[in-house]
């Protein structure tokens, strides 16, 4: 089972140092502790994911597309 929080940290990671938590908890509109908490979940409501996708231009619904096919 994937760990959607750890991918979205993980991608976070990837970018540049400026794109700091700080950062993605502003982009988000939300509070750092906030952003930790998305962190640690394993699912995402999907209006979230939708949300995060687009502030780090990642498709986290291809990566869950993708898993599940694996998983077949």
């Amino acid at each position: 089972m994937i760990h959607v929080g750890k991918m979205i940290k993980a991608e976070l990671a990837r970018h540049p140092k400026a794109h700091t938590v700080t950062w993605f908890a502003e982009q988000l509109h939300c509070k750092r502790t906030n952003v930790y908490d998305i962190f640690n979940r394993a699912n995402v409501d999907t209006g979230l994911l939708t949300r995060i996708s687009r502030v780090l231009e990642h498709d986290f619904f291809h990566d869950l597309s993708e898993n599940l096919k694996e998983d077949v």
